[in-house]
C-alpha cells in the first residue's frame, strides 16, 4: 500500500505545479482529441468516464458524442487539474471526480466507454487500473487510450529514447489488456497520435 501511495504521491508532485498552464502548453491538441473521442463511436445516450482527464480537454468531445440525456465524468487524482478543468470552464460537459483509477466511485458495468488520454505512463499498477477500468464497463463496451502524439514524437519531445519495456508498446499493450478484462481491437502509433482501441470481454 505504501508503493501505492509514494506512486498517487509522485503523480500529484508532477502535475500540480503544471496544471495551471497545462492547456496553454498544448494549445493545437483539440483536434487530436476530438480524433481520438470519435474513434470510441460512442452514440447518443451513451456512460464514458474520461479516466486521468486532467483539464478536461477531452470532455467537450465526449459530451457532444453522448448528447445532453447521455453522462460523461471525469476522474483525475490531482485537485490542481480539476480546478484548471473548472478555471476552463469544462465542468459544464461532464461531472468532474477526484479519484484514483486504482478505487473508483462508480458502479460496476454501468459505463459504455473510457477514454484515457495519456494515463498508462501515470499508472502505479496498469494491470490492476486496466482491471478497475473494465469493472466499470458493460461486457462489449470499448476503451480509448490516447495521445495526441505518438511514442517517439513524445520521446523525441522529451529528450529520451523508447525502451522495450514501454508499457505503451503494442507488444506490451496486448497482453496487459487482456490480462485485465480488455480484447485489443486496434493499434496506432504514429507520430500524428497513439491510440489503442479496446472492448470489454
Amino acid at each position: 500500500m505504501a508503493c501505492m501511495d509514494d506512486a498517487r504521491a509522485r503523480v500529484r508532485e508532477f502535475f500540480t505545479p503544471r496544471a495551471a498552464d497545462w492547456d496553454s502548453r498544448f494549445p493545437d491538441d483539440g483536434p487530436a482529441y476530438r480524433a481520438g473521442v470519435a474513434a470510441l463511436g460512442l452514440r447518443a445516450g451513451d456512460r464514458v468516464l474520461d479516466a486521468g482527464c486532467g483539464t478536461g480537454r477531452a470532455l467537450p468531445a465526449l459530451r457532444d458524442a453522448v448528447g445532453p440525456g447521455g453522462t460523461v465524468l471525469g476522474a483525475d487524482l490531482t485537485p490542481a487539474m480539476l480546478t484548471a478543468a473548472v478555471a476552463a470552464g469544462r465542468q459544464v460537459y461532464g461531472r468532474l471526480l477526484l479519484a484514483d483509477v486504482a478505487r473508483l466511485p462508480v458502479r460496476s458495468a454501468v459505463l459504455d466507454a473510457v477514454f484515457a488520454a495519456g494515463l498508462i505512463s501515470h499508472m502505479a499498477a496498469p494491470e490492476e487500473n486496466l482491471r478497475e477500468l473494465a469493472r466499470t464497463v458493460r461486457p462489449g463496451g470499448r476503451l480509448a487510450l490516447f495521445h495526441p502524439i505518438g511514442r517517439a514524437a513524445l520521446a523525441a519531445r522529451q529528450g529520451r529514447q523508447i525502451t522495450p519495456d514501454d508499457a505503451r508498446a503494442e507488444q506490451n499493450i496486448g497482453p496487459l489488456l487482456a490480462g485485465s478484462g480488455w480484447r485489443m481491437t486496434s493499434y496506432t502509433d504514429e507520430d500524428a497520435r497513439y491510440l489503442v482501441l479496446a472492448t470489454r470481454a
